[in-house]
């Protein structure tokens, strides 16, 4: 099952066709995309019997992120076997940071810049799909709702310039967590654990992975997470990039107002975010 969040409404999407939940269910279900994670398995034991691709054609204009409003919004770092490492990873719990959530955007929002040292970290997202806690990991992919693709824009002076690292803050400016463009079920990707993803910059690729790299697999982050936090319906799961950022390059390379970003998933497809010029007053960067 794919879902999206068009004009702010969950739909069944096939191809070009969708299926608006809440009035093909006859208000069984809500519109919110919100209150539909809330009741995931209901939808998707319903979502069985609709023919999605007898819906109406929808515009890739309207999409939203799958998860507008997540409660939580954890973020990992250092978990790619590729990349040089910002931090040590333990053995026990994967280094973790939060996106705030009001960061969170759809997958063609425009990113302001607030300074020009604008990193790009292309992402795996777990959204999940039911209350859980302490969830072993044999089990951590039934509480999973589905992947979505993400970009975990970084403003590095401030996540690492200073005497503390700020990495939640450092990650969190308006428009710094779009996600897309769909919400995809695990049974719809021929291997959940291996997915390709890549970053362009002005088209030019700048990273190229498998998510089978990943030091924490998506279970093992769901099993670990929830061993120390309660997850719940629609909380992000920023699951890691790879190498490629453009910090690590030499010289660094940062992000310009007119530079565009477009992040791929196999199996899931692509977020296109343009750079542009900072739209408000921001706080002085230390």
């Amino acid at each position: 099952m794919r879902m999206a969040n068009l004009a702010g409404r969950a739909h069944l999407v096939a191809g070009d066709r969708s299926v608006d939940v809440a009035r093909a269910s006859g208000g069984r279900f809500p519109a919110d995309p919100m209150a539909v994670l809330d009741r995931w398995a209901e939808v998707v034991a319903w979502s069985r019997d609709v023919d999605v691709a007898a819906g109406a054609p929808w515009d890739p204009a309207e999409l939203g992120a799958p998860s507008p409003r997540p409660r939580q919004v954890f973020a990992v770092a250092s978990n790619y076997r590729d990349r040089p490492l910002v931090l040590p990873t333990p053995a026990d719990l994967p280094v973790t940071f939060t996106k705030f959530p009001a960061c969170v955007v759809g997958p063609y929002a425009d990113v302001p810049l607030p300074t020009d040292t604008v990193d790009w970290e292309v992402e795996l997202v777990v959204v999940i799909g039911r209350a859980a806690h302490r969830v072993p990991a044999a089990a951590a992919w039934d509480v999973v709702a589905g992947v979505t693709a993400g970009q975990d824009f970084s403003e590095r002076t401030l996540q690492l310039g200073g005497p503390a690292k700020q990495f939640s803050l450092g990650k969190s400016f308006p428009a710094f967590g779009p996600t897309g463009p769909v919400l995809v079920t695990p049974d719809e990707l021929a291997d959940r654990d291996d997915l390709g993803l890549s970053c362009r910059v002005n088209g030019e690729t700048v990273q190229d992975a498998r998510t089978r790299q990943l030091i924490f697999p998506v279970a093992e982050l769901v099993a670990r997470l929830s061993g120390v936090c309660a997850l719940l319906p629609g909380d992000l799961i920023f699951t890691g990039t790879p190498g490629g950022m453009g910090m690590t390059m030499t010289p660094p390379r940062y992000l310009r107002v007119g530079d565009e970003v477009v992040s791929h998933i196999e199996g899931i497809g692509g977020l296109r975010n343009r750079c542009t010029a900072p739209d408000g007053v921001t706080g002085k960067l230390s």
